[in-house]
């Protein structure tokens, strides 16, 4: 049990560096810009799912997704594949954030309290319907359409202060705190009921030859396992936990009094908890690292060659308004006119801040009706 204890706060010590990590990263998108250290987007394999459609049909990515996002799409495929949900428990920052507030609230009713299950087990195919509606948009927009409304990004955001985020995506801060005060009360809020991702994983794992299985003698039938549980599955009373919830987060078997009880299986070998989270990590971590080796990692636009114009669509939020007509070779006045700048607002604006100068402007729909446009006069 004192191995057991030990795997668990490694577990959490992990979980919490990668929340710090994330969100560190998140800070210097908005210090530095986009150009030096990647946005909350780029971080999220999410974003290499909404680009897909896009990268087959035309080669390209969409806003603010690069090729290292989608490396860490197929990445975490390749781990759902091989360890179910594994991604969701093991290294997920978001649902980290959500199992720490767990934590807190728990502390705070003093016992963990349960979704009734007449609410819960509906509410659980919602995941499903916001995975298909938002990957359709994000298809058919060819954009990042949900940002305005997912709270990853709104956290990612959080940096840039409560107004900002307010204007440019009140219903992803609102949901944020949706569920932040709902993991509070039911663990892991956001990962049962809407998280896209959490789904996709979940049917692309079933087929997995991982799981968790129950020895029927061994079991003392005490439900410590069931009151750990963060997604509220009834290992209790199952042979086998081949459920689309479970994020394998090796949680019930950790907490388990009984040795030999519960166990993680990859066909019929079992495997540690510890070896789990090392061999999740390795494949995952590993796979990054040779990504990087190869040249395939990059999370960050690249670098412009010296003298080299962009164009209008690749004008970025992070840019001033001056360094966004020099890099277009556009006169600061023409540029002015061109993106419809109202002159009160000073050239040292950053594109996506002239909205808290001049309320209702919108850079994403102006610099898209000027896509096809040439930087020339």
């Amino acid at each position: 049990m004192k191995k057991h204890r030990l795997t668990m706060y490694l577990r959490w010590a992990l979980l919490a560096i990668f929340v710090v990590l994330v969100t560190y990263a998140a800070y210097l998108h908005q210090v530095l810009g986009g150009a030096k250290a990647p946005s909350i987007h780029a971080l999220c394999p999410f974003g290499g799912l909404e680009s897909l459609y896009q990268v087959f049909t035309t080669g390209s990515f969409i806003n603010k997704i690069f090729a290292g996002t989608m490396t860490l799409f197929a990445l975490t495929l390749v781990i759902a594949i091989l360890f179910r949900r594994s991604f969701c428990g093991l290294i997920c920052p978001f649902g980290a954030i959500q199992e720490f507030f767990a934590k807190l609230g728990q502390t705070i009713f003093k016992r963990k309290l349960v979704m009734p299950a007449s609410i819960d087990k509906p509410l659980r195919y919602l995941k499903y319907v916001v995975l298909v509606v938002t990957v359709v948009y994000a298809w058919k927009t060819a954009g990042l359409w949900m940002a305005p409304y997912d709270p990853w990004s709104a956290y990612g955001h959080l940096s840039e202060g409560l107004d900002s985020i307010w204007q440019e995506s009140a219903v992803g801060l609102i949901i944020l705190g949706i569920t932040l005060l709902g993991s509070l009360i039911f663990d892991r809020f956001f990962c049962k009921y809407l998280c896209p991702m959490g789904a996709l994983y979940g049917i692309i794992g079933k087929p997995s030859p991982f799981k968790i299985v129950r020895n029927e003698i061994m079991c003392v039938n005490c439900g410590i396992c069931n009151n750990n549980c963060p997604m509220n599955i009834d290992v209790q009373h199952s042979l086998k936990i081949s459920s689309a919830e479970c994020i394998n987060c090796q949680t019930c078997i950790l907490n388990c009094p009984k040795t030999g009880a519960l166990n993680s299986q990859a066909g019929q070998t079992i495997i540690k908890p510890l070896t789990v989270i090392v061999l999740v990590m390795v494949v995952f971590f590993g796979s990054i690292f040779t990504a990087q080796v190869a040249g395939v990692y990059d999370l960050t636009p690249a670098a412009l060659k010296a003298g080299e114009p962009i164009t209008y669509d690749e004008i970025k939020g992070y840019m001033s308004i001056k360094e966004a007509a020099e890099s277009s070779k556009t006169g600061l006045k023409e540029f002015y006119e061109k993106f419809k700048i109202p002159v009160s607002v000073p050239s040292e604006t950053k594109m996506k801040e002239i909205s808290t100068v001049s309320p209702g402007y919108d850079f994403d729909n102006i610099k898209e009706s000027l896509k096809n446009l040439s930087n020339q006069p």
